[in-house]
């Protein structure tokens, strides 16, 4: 069956996207995030090396880029870490800003792991929160927003 432009959505945005993710998500405050950590949840963040290098990083933080993200925890790949025991694992996905991490936490949920979220605000946040960080930013962080005060970096906008 053909298609008609006139019959076909229009094409959705990447707010539309992330609306949609965060709309499933039972999103996390920096506070409440580390709370579920210290009770074992497991606390992935997902920014490249070189973000973490620049802002700093939670000190015994999984560090899982976002590119295997979902080898690394589906309890079904040849991939997995040795955390990823099953579906019912607590994950809480954390980025610079909170933006990544909530289409993140929805991929891991269409995986099947119910229990993933993210922090809102992100790395941001959670430093302000005045929540255990290691190094010091070494750039400004940005006003608001994934490129608000910086140039965006192709791949690690997180």
């Amino acid at each position: 069956m053909v298609t008609r432009v006139s019959d076909a959505r229009p094409p959705r945005t990447i707010d539309d996207v992330l609306a949609d993710a965060r709309a499933r998500l039972q999103r996390l405050s920096p506070e409440a995030a580390y709370d579920r950590w210290r009770e074992g949840a497991l606390l992935v963040d997902i920014r490249p090396a070189a973000q973490r290098a620049d802002e700093g990083e939670v000190p015994g933080a999984l560090l899982i880029e976002r590119n295997v993200l979902e080898w690394r925890l589906d309890p079904a790949s040849d991939a997995r870490i040795p955390q990823a025991t099953g579906h019912d694992v607590r994950v809480i996905v954390l980025c610079s800003e909170g933006y990544t991490s909530s289409l993140a936490a929805a991929a891991l949920q269409d995986l099947g792991l119910v229990h993933a979220t993210d922090v809102t605000g992100g790395f941001h946040a959670w430093r302000a929160a005045g929540l255990p960080t290691t190094g010091l930013p070494t750039v400004g962080l940005p006003a608001t927003g994934p490129a608000a005060g910086r140039a965006v970096r192709t791949g690690s906008d997180s």
